[in-house]
């Protein structure tokens, strides 16, 4: 389905704006972008994410925004990634129709198995390592969970939390189909190279697993 999803965190993006981190990661191979912005009204999301489904569809790439279902359906997003706390995937296909993504963060087998359930296209299991880009959520679920969730749903599997050059091969040989970044490409100075070589490294071990 995709490799590589960066997540946008403006306050570890060194002053560039969400679309700026956008059009580096998608010149960089990012396959998503997830548009996350706590905090920011919606008159200044909305003007973001406009900007990058314009470059979304000039990469020819996905687009998913973070929680905000109407955010999503205003800039015509690709779809929507919900927590725990948000929306169920179910409520939000209502909204969103057929053709739109909707992922969901789980931190175990029931969250998992309970996404697919109600339509979730794709889970992100995590925090897979300790993170300092959230502090709400369970830190250091481990490779084993990643592992676990992906032989038992039939949805594709994204890792997410603490993921970086180190050890992103393990997550991938664990069982990821995807691996989902904040800092690890964000808050580089050369976003491009570093989505880049994320993806690259991910592409070289997969006829080896």
């Amino acid at each position: 389905m995709f490799e590589l999803c960066v997540i946008t965190d403006r306050a570890l993006s060194n002053g560039r704006s969400e679309s700026e981190v956008a059009a580096s990661a998608y010149s960089g191979g990012a396959d998503i972008v997830q548009l996350r912005m706590k905090g920011s009204d919606g008159k200044e999301m909305l003007e973001q994410a406009v900007e990058i489904k314009r470059l979304s569809d000039a990469y020819s790439r996905f687009f998913i925004v973070n929680d905000r279902i109407d955010i999503a359906v205003l800039s015509d997003a690709d779809g929507v990634h919900l927590g725990q706390s948000d929306v169920p995937a179910d409520r939000a296909r209502e909204l969103l129709g057929d053709d739109k993504l909707i992922g969901v963060t789980v931190r175990s087998l029931a969250e998992a198995a309970e996404a697919e359930s109600k339509g979730a296209d794709y889970v992100s299991v995590g925090s897979v390592f300790r993170t300092a880009t959230k502090y709400d959520t369970t830190q250091n679920v481990g490779l084993d969970m990643v592992f676990t969730v992906k032989e038992t749903v039939g949805i594709p599997v994204l890792a997410i939390g603490g993921i970086n050059r180190g050890n992103i091969q393990d997550v991938i040989r664990a069982g990821a189909d995807g691996v989902a970044v904040v800092s690890a490409v964000v808050s580089q100075n050369n976003i491009s190279a570093a989505a880049h070589e994320l993806r690259d490294m991910i592409l070289k071990i997969r006829p080896n697993i």
